[in-house]
């Protein structure tokens, strides 16, 4: 489908609709993009893998015929496995709380990417203002739910998740009625100029955090790692979906899962830009970690265990180590080490950093009652670990 609208806006911008990255206007859409998770090559990996679980939407917008801004969205369902806030989604999506129910469905308009935290929805050039930008996206967001709801019942819109740097453009959809809200924080380590390997990091850590990370390496001496091929992930293929699912099942709510072709598929499209390290005990997979590198930067994902070796073998802060190692044998300035397990991700230097999402009901009542149900929702409690030297934090 490709259809052509008018945006409301008095800035008038038109937008097209597509139903597959393979039919946008590549030119153009190459024109406005700088991100990874935004290419071309990354959506139709992911889209090729998933094209039967999730509905893929994708918006160009130009002003006077020019390509001014672009959009991905994925229409996903929310599967709550009971979180705390399971009451509160019932309210506003007409479900009927059962007690016997443990998991909950609810069909959402996701502008972003589901599977990665960051800004990987929405990408406009300077030829707009951030007020046209976002009127543009509110308007072509509503007109797209208004085109699907014959097959696809989505009464919520959510946009994630923006930087703290962003917040001041990004707090432009609340004139358009969204809401604002913060959940768990992205864990970000800053990769100091002065580390060339991994010695040097550890050197820069206090005695007990440095005791900590060899006592890691010590528990994980039996285990071999390596850098996984193509050929190898499609070898390994449905045990890294088995380890995959085994980390997704712990947590309390679901956007979306990947299966091991998408894996495959990214490494072949993205190749160097894709790192899969598989973790290996007696010629078994036990364990993979993946990230994507890009723009200076190490953005660490995926990652999927072996509960029963876990511990034993120290084997996700082994993982952790590791993408640290990388990052600095490829001199980037960050890892973003992502959500969860945010005490572990501090005792390697990872600090907070708050990302903000963005919600909006079609009912306008109902969208007046997520104001104070988003009020209940924060990032987790954890204890902030500081392992460095004074001089080096």
């Amino acid at each position: 489908m490709n259809q052509t609208n008018k945006s409301k806006a008095e800035h008038q911008l038109s937008y097209s609709f597509y139903d597959s990255i393979y039919a946008v206007n590549d030119k153009h859409w190459n024109e406005i993009n700088n991100n990874i998770y935004l290419s071309i090559n990354y959506l139709g990996a992911l889209e090729s893998a998933l094209k039967f679980q999730l509905k893929f939407k994708y918006i160009q917008f130009y002003k006077n015929n020019k390509p001014v801004a672009i959009a991905s969205v994925q229409l996903v369902k929310f599967i709550d496995k009971g979180s705390p806030y399971q009451e509160q989604l019932c309210i506003l999506t007409n479900h009927i709380k059962n007690k016997l129910i443990q998991s909950l469905e609810v069909g959402l308009m996701v502008c972003g990417n589901v599977f990665c935290c960051g800004e990987n929805g929405f990408i406009y050039s300077n030829e707009l203002t951030n007020e046209e930008a976002y009127i543009g996206l509110n308007n072509a967001l509503k007109e797209l739910r208004k085109q699907e709801e014959s097959t696809w019942k989505s009464s919520v819109i959510l946009l994630k998740e923006f930087w703290p740097d962003n917040f001041n453009k990004s707090d432009q959809l609340k004139k358009d009625d969204f809401r604002d809200f913060m959940i768990d924080v992205n864990m970000i380590l800053q990769i100091h100029p002065s580390w060339n390997n991994l010695d040097d990091y550890l050197m820069s850590m206090t005695t007990k955090f440095r005791t900590k990370a060899k006592s890691v390496v010590k528990k994980s001496a039996d285990i071999v790692q390596r850098n996984l091929t193509d050929e190898e992930i499609l070898i390994h293929q449905n045990r890294i979906e088995e380890l995959y699912r085994n980390v997704l099942d712990k947590s309390d709510y679901s956007l979306g899962e990947l299966n091991g072709q998408a894996f495959v598929n990214f490494k072949r499209e993205l190749k160097t830009q894709f790192i899969v390290t598989g973790y290996f005990l007696e010629n078994k997979l036990i364990g993979f970690s993946s990230a994507f590198w890009f723009n200076n930067v190490l953005d660490a994902n995926y990652v999927g265990i072996d509960y029963d070796y876990n511990i034993e073998y120290a084997l996700y802060q082994r993982m952790l180590y590791d993408l640290v190692a990388v990052a600095i044998q490829k001199k980037t300035t960050e890892v973003r080490f992502g959500r969860t397990a945010e005490e572990i991700k501090s005792c390697l230097g990872a600090v907070p950093t708050n990302m903000k999402l963005y919600v909006k009901h079609k009912n306008s009542v109902k969208n007046k009652l997520i104001k104070p149900i988003l009020k209940t929702i924060t990032p987790s409690e954890f204890e902030l670990r500081k392992p460095f030297k004074a001089n080096f934090v």
